[in-house]
Protein backbone atom coordinates (compact mmCIF):
# COMPACT_ATOMS: atom_id res chain seq x y z
CA UNK A 1 0.00 0.00 0.00
CA UNK A 2 1.08 3.35 -0.54
CA UNK A 3 1.50 6.13 2.03
CA UNK A 4 -1.19 8.21 0.60
CA UNK A 5 -4.97 7.71 1.87
CA UNK A 6 -7.05 6.75 -0.44
CA UNK A 7 -10.63 7.43 -0.57
CA UNK A 8 -13.42 4.56 -1.64
CA UNK A 9 -17.00 5.09 -2.44
CA UNK A 10 -20.24 3.47 -3.77
CA UNK A 11 -23.68 4.70 -4.76
CA UNK A 12 -26.34 2.19 -5.93
CA UNK A 13 -27.94 4.56 -8.47
CA UNK A 14 -30.53 4.20 -10.75
CA UNK A 15 -27.90 3.60 -14.08
CA UNK A 16 -26.02 1.10 -11.27
CA UNK A 17 -23.76 0.76 -8.82
CA UNK A 18 -20.90 3.39 -9.21
CA UNK A 19 -17.91 2.69 -7.24
CA UNK A 20 -14.86 5.34 -7.18
CA UNK A 21 -11.86 5.52 -5.96
CA UNK A 22 -10.48 9.31 -5.28
CA UNK A 23 -13.24 10.42 -7.92
CA UNK A 24 -12.23 8.33 -10.06
CA UNK A 25 -13.85 4.51 -11.45
CA UNK A 26 -12.46 1.80 -9.72
CA UNK A 27 -11.09 -0.83 -11.48
CA UNK A 28 -12.76 -4.06 -11.70
CA UNK A 29 -9.64 -6.44 -11.11
CA UNK A 30 -10.71 -8.49 -13.43
CA UNK A 31 -7.01 -9.29 -14.53
CA UNK A 32 -6.60 -10.90 -11.01
CA UNK A 33 -10.05 -12.94 -11.07
CA UNK A 34 -12.94 -12.57 -12.53
CA UNK A 35 -15.21 -13.44 -10.07
CA UNK A 36 -18.79 -12.12 -11.13
CA UNK A 37 -19.78 -11.35 -14.91
CA UNK A 38 -22.86 -8.32 -13.95
CA UNK A 39 -20.10 -6.09 -12.57
CA UNK A 40 -19.77 -5.22 -8.46
CA UNK A 41 -23.07 -5.06 -5.83
CA UNK A 42 -22.89 -4.81 -2.17
CA UNK A 43 -24.91 -5.63 0.68
CA UNK A 44 -25.02 -9.46 0.56
CA UNK A 45 -22.48 -12.14 0.12
CA UNK A 46 -22.23 -13.43 -3.71
CA UNK A 47 -20.44 -12.68 -6.51
CA UNK A 48 -20.40 -9.19 -7.41
CA UNK A 49 -19.62 -8.15 -3.69
CA UNK A 50 -16.45 -10.73 -3.95
CA UNK A 51 -15.47 -8.77 -6.95
CA UNK A 52 -15.67 -5.47 -5.22
CA UNK A 53 -13.87 -6.66 -1.99
CA UNK A 54 -11.39 -8.16 -4.28
CA UNK A 55 -10.86 -5.03 -6.58
CA UNK A 56 -10.97 -2.91 -3.04
CA UNK A 57 -8.15 -4.85 -2.09
CA UNK A 58 -6.14 -5.09 -5.06
CA UNK A 59 -6.21 -1.13 -5.31
CA UNK A 60 -5.55 -0.73 -1.62
CA UNK A 61 -2.21 -3.18 -1.69
CA UNK A 62 -1.33 -3.74 -5.27
CA UNK A 63 -0.49 -7.66 -4.54
CA UNK A 64 -2.66 -9.62 -6.55
CA UNK A 65 -1.94 -12.67 -4.33
CA UNK A 66 -2.75 -10.95 -1.24
CA UNK A 67 -5.80 -9.55 -2.41
CA UNK A 68 -7.04 -13.22 -3.47
CA UNK A 69 -6.24 -14.56 0.15
CA UNK A 70 -7.91 -11.28 1.80
CA UNK A 71 -11.14 -10.99 -0.08
CA UNK A 72 -13.80 -13.65 0.86
CA UNK A 73 -13.04 -12.25 4.67
CA UNK A 74 -13.54 -8.93 3.33
CA UNK A 75 -16.42 -9.74 1.54
CA UNK A 76 -18.51 -10.98 4.42
CA UNK A 77 -17.26 -9.12 7.06
CA UNK A 78 -17.25 -5.31 5.08
CA UNK A 79 -18.91 -5.03 1.83
CA UNK A 80 -21.89 -7.03 2.40
CA UNK A 81 -22.76 -4.71 5.41
CA UNK A 82 -22.26 -1.75 3.01
CA UNK A 83 -25.62 0.48 2.68
CA UNK A 84 -26.82 1.71 -0.67
CA UNK A 85 -24.10 4.33 -0.16
CA UNK A 86 -20.91 3.90 1.31
CA UNK A 87 -17.32 5.71 2.08
CA UNK A 88 -14.30 4.07 3.41
CA UNK A 89 -10.25 5.04 3.39
CA UNK A 90 -7.29 3.11 3.20
CA UNK A 91 -7.05 3.76 6.94
CA UNK A 92 -11.01 2.28 7.26
CA UNK A 93 -9.44 -1.13 5.29
CA UNK A 94 -6.83 -1.48 7.84
CA UNK A 95 -8.66 -1.50 10.67
CA UNK A 96 -11.23 -3.57 9.04
CA UNK A 97 -8.84 -6.30 7.97
CA UNK A 98 -7.08 -6.01 11.63
CA UNK A 99 -10.49 -7.09 13.03
CA UNK A 100 -11.07 -9.96 10.52
CA UNK A 101 -7.78 -11.16 11.56
CA UNK A 102 -8.61 -10.47 15.30
CA UNK A 103 -11.76 -12.34 15.15
CA UNK A 104 -10.41 -15.58 13.06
Amino acid sequence: MTSAQKHYSGDRTIDGCLVSVDGEPLPEALEVARLCEDGFEWSYEGAGPAQLALAILYDHFGDADRALREHEGFMRNVVANFNNEWEMTSADVQRALANIHAGS
